[in-house]
Parts: structure tokens; C-alpha cells; sequence
């Protein structure tokens, strides 16, 4: 692949991005001091501490004027009447689009045991969203075998509008799951899960303030994520994205853009795009 033409590839998912944060005490006023009105962030969900944590900022977030998407994790709503209480609270808010993970809530809070369980009722509902996400699996699932991932997406496909895949750090693996998806018939567009840049011991510090037993299994289930982020000339998502341009590339990976897992580290998450994107040419405007 020609340099131009994979410099032009990053300049172009660098400039459609969205941003994931946690709902934590200090986190509305980093992201109103350090990105403009209009930015797309999403909020995720904690199992601990149930949704309205995620419901809250969302709320205070779209008064500030962003474009934010909420995690609705299935297995954190009890029910459908429950989903049509947060539906109608987030469609007064002019939210238009969720991101419907299963999430990690065990026991489920009530019915919903899966992400599809709830996409269905969601659809009963009079489809609330103009956009809904659902989550891929480049790596392997920590409990679900890789066939039953892919499958998922194929379940869900007709309630979805896009897939949003989990973080992985291989070039190899992200090309041969882009391959194995399409040729499944799964065609929905798909953002690339990416971590910003992480230091190691301010990642710690937001992992003790999401509570001791979120923290606990944040860093039990992340331990070789955290490794791979913090080593010494490891992972970095500038060479990460460099070696998949040409995968990224392929008229049917249909990958449209970035989203971030920036774990609360908003002003390195944004720093770090600012300055890839001015050295390699591209406009530094508000991501579109």
C-alpha cells in the first residue's frame, strides 16, 4: 500500500471519532474544559452502580450541547416497562443514539439475559433510536466461544444499525475477524475499538474511583490489556492503525470511523489525535 494513500485512511478515521467515558465524579467537567460542543462521547454502564449514573451524565452532557450515547446494558434493565421509562427519558433529551451491550450484571436485573432480548423489545418499542450499536469481538470473549460471537452480530444485524468492536492489539487478528464477519453476511458498518494513550498509574487511579469491586474486576478481567498499554514500546494506536490501513482499507470492511476507550483520559486522548492528525497533514478541526 502507498504511503499517501494510508496516511489518507488514518486522516479519515482520525477525523470520525467518538469518545468512551466512565461516569465518575470529575469526568463532566474534563470533558467540558477540554473538547467543543458537538463532540460524540459515550457513557458506559457499571453494574455496581446500575444506570443511573450513565442516565445522569448523558443528561448533563447533552445540556452542555454534546452528541453523547449512552450504554444501555441489557442485563442492568429489568424489564420492558423499565426500557420504555429510559426511552422515553432519553428521546425527551434528543439522544439518537445507544449502544446496547449485554454487559456484565450477574444476576441480570431481570428478563433481558442478553443484548438481543432487549434489541427485540427496543424494536417492539417503535425502534426510539435512529442508531443503535452492538459489540464485536476481534479477540475472544473471556466466557463466549468465537463462533457464538460472530453469530450474535448476525442475530442482532436486523436491529442494529452498527457494530462497535472490543479493543485488540493485533493488526493479524482485526483483519482475519473484519474477513470473517463480512463473509457471514454481517454488513453493518463498524467503528474500530481503539485505547488512547493510557498512563499507567493515572489508569489505576480511575479504576479505585469507579468503587472497590468495579475496580477489582476492571482490573482482573484487563490485566494483559493494562500490560500491553503500559510496557515500554508497546502498543500504540498510531502503529496499530498504520499495519491494519490496509485491512481498514478493503471496499467491504466497511469500517467508518474510531471509537476511543480513552478511560477517562480525555485531554491525552485528545492531544494524542490532535497531533497524529497534524503530522499527517490533516485538519485538526472537531471530529464530524
Amino acid at each position: 500500500m502507498r504511503n499517501r494513500d494510508r496516511i489518507a485512511i488514518m486522516r479519515r478515521l482520525l477525523a470520525n471519532v467518538r469518545y468512551e467515558v466512565l461516569p465518575t465524579t470529575s469526568i463532566e467537567a474534563t470533558v467540558v474544559e477540554n473538547l467543543p460542543p458537538g463532540f460524540t462521547l459515550t457513557v458506559t454502564a457499571s453494574p455496581s452502580k446500575g444506570l443511573e449514573p450513565t442516565l445522569d451524565l448523558t443528561e448533563r452532557l447533552v445540556g452542555h450541547g454534546f452528541d453523547v450515547v449512552p450504554h444501555l446494558a441489557a442485563r442492568m434493565v429489568s424489564g420492558k416497562s423499565e426500557l420504555a421509562e429510559i426511552c422515553d427519558r432519553l428521546v425527551s433529551l434528543g439522544v439518537r443514539t445507544v449502544f446496547v451491550p449485554a454487559g456484565d450484571a450477574d444476576p441480570p436485573a431481570g428478563e433481558y439475559k442478553s443484548s438481543l432480548d432487549m434489541l427485540v423489545d427496543l424494536a417492539a418499542l417503535g425502534l426510539p433510536f435512529a442508531d443503535v450499536g452492538i459489540t464485536g469481538y476481534p479477540e475472544s470473549h473471556p466466557s463466549i466461544t468465537d463462533d457464538l460471537t460472530v453469530q450474535a452480530m448476525w442475530d442482532k444485524r436486523h436491529y442494529a444499525t452498527h457494530v462497535v468492536s472490543n479493543l485488540t492489539f493485533d493488526p493479524g487478528t482485526l483483519n482475519a475477524w473484519l474477513r470473517r464477519m463480512r463473509a457471514r453476511g454481517i454488513t453493518l458498518p463498524l467503528l474500530l475499538g481503539l485505547p488512547g494513550p493510557v498512563d499507567r498509574t493515572k489508569l489505576l487511579g480511575m479504576a479505585t474511583k469507579i468503587g472497590v469491586g468495579e475496580s477489582t474486576r476492571f482490573l482482573v478481567k484487563n490485566k494483559r490489556t493494562l500490560t500491553r498499554l503500559a510496557a515500554p514500546g508497546g502498543f500504540t494506536g498510531e502503529r496499530f492503525l498504520e499495519k491494519s490501513a490496509s485491512a481498514l482499507d478493503q471496499p467491504n470492511s466497511i469500517v467508518t470511523g474510531l471509537h476511543l476507550f480513552t478511560f477517562n483520559q480525555v485531554v491525552e486522548t485528545e492531544r494524542w489525535r490532535q497531533g497524529l492528525l497534524h503530522r499527517l497533514g490533516g485538519a485538526v478541526d472537531a471530529p464530524r
